[in-house]
């Protein structure tokens, strides 16, 4: 009998199941449809899909999909007949949704705000000091604050849930065992997310800033919510936590000014004739279309046992052409001395005793 008076039960629930979830299928369909509709009619009227209304709309185009499905939701579920837990079970689904909804637009409003004033702003430009400066506080205060929304939101629909939130609230009142694993779980996400908070503030780093790291040169492409994207010389990357550039030291070539001064050293011999080099180096980097104009400057940095060491100063306005000017000089300088003083070019002496012709004796 009791098999019997299940079979009957699921026979006459059948039906009302059936008929609920038809509606609520048609009612979904429904509000895709006047999604589709109402967006059909605002790229008629704003026209112009660069201008900051459309790319608003295209940005807020899922997020309204959400609110179209909320407000479905929410004018049928009083007006169709649910089976028994159904009307609970969508009611904490439009909760749900209402939440990911509130977090959603603010994450699309802070991007889109930050997207339009980093328009403003260029970074491929020789004298972009200012413009590294902003484009790297904006960047890393959006990803923070979308980090951090992001975290609120999730926790906010798991509350939702009555199991979650009464471990919540357990775990709360304890503050036990399982607080402080979970605390120590999340510590490096949070001590990079800090980090990053800190960057934006004190900038020891910017976007496009030429550092030092792990002994590789190279410039700074990237700098996300946890870690910073170094492009090496030869194309390769290096991913450093941004927490790296908080607790170590590093260089940073571009600090204050994208402008560096570059040396070149030779080693000659003593019958170089320093005066002629001199102005033979000033020539050659006042007429390199890579020179600033500031600094060009000789100096003999070492007198050695067979030759002397020369380093040449020239300033250039980035690192890349600091070292392609170096490179030139170098060359340039090197085929002059071939040229006009080859005696001058290092190399070895020896001093034979033509008056000894034996051994000595003992």
């Amino acid at each position: 009998m009791g098999i019997e008076a299940a079979l009957a039960e699921l026979a006459e629930r059948v039906p009302q199941w059936l008929t609920a979830a038809t509606w609520l299928s048609l009612v979904l369909v429904a509000a895709l449809l006047g999604h589709w509709a109402f967006y059909r009619s605002l790229r008629g009227v704003t026209g112009q899909t660069d201008s900051a209304i459309g790319s608003l709309l295209r940005r807020a185009r899922r997020p309204l999909r959400l609110v179209f499905l909320l407000a479905a939701l929410s004018l049928a579920i009083p007006r169709i007949a649910m089976p028994f837990g159904w009307q609970a079970w969508l009611g904490q689904l439009a909760l749900i949704l209402f939440l990911v909804i509130l977090g959603w637009t603010a994450i699309v409003l802070i991007n889109h705000f930050s997207e339009r004033a980093i328009r403003r702003y260029r970074i491929d430009t020789p004298d972009n000091l200012a413009a590294r400066k902003y484009l790297t506080q904006l960047r890393l205060l959006r990803r923070a604050a979308n980090v951090v929304i992001g975290i609120l939101t999730a926790g906010a629909v798991l509350l939702t849930f009555e199991s979650v939130r009464q471990y919540g609230v357990s775990l709360l009142a304890s503050a036990g065992a399982a607080g402080l694993v979970l605390a120590l779980a999340a510590r490096p996400v949070l001590e990079n997310l800090v980090a990053g908070v800190q960057i934006a503030l004190t900038q020891p780093i910017r976007l496009d800033d030429v550092v030092i790291v792990e002994g590789e040169w190279g410039v700074i492409e990237d700098i996300t919510a946890t870690y910073v994207v170094v492009r090496v010389w030869d194309w390769r990357r290096v991913i450093v936590p941004l927490k790296r550039f908080i607790d170590q030291p590093f260089q940073n070539w571009t600090r204050e000014s994208a402008s560096i001064i570059g040396a070149v050293t030779w080693h000659v011999d003593y019958t170089v004739p320093l005066a002629d080099l001199r102005a033979k180096l000033e020539e050659l980097v006042r007429a390199a279309p890579l020179w600033d104009g500031q600094v060009v400057n000789m100096q003999v940095t070492e007198a050695g046992p067979e030759t002397l060491t020369v380093r040449g100063l020239m300033s250039a306005r980035t690192s890349p052409e600091a070292w392609d000017l170096r490179c030139a000089i170098r060359e340039q300088l090197i085929a002059w001395l071939q040229a006009e003083y080859p005696g001058a070019l290092p190399r070895r002496r020896a001093e034979i005793d033509l008056h000894e012709t034996g051994p000595r004796a003992g």
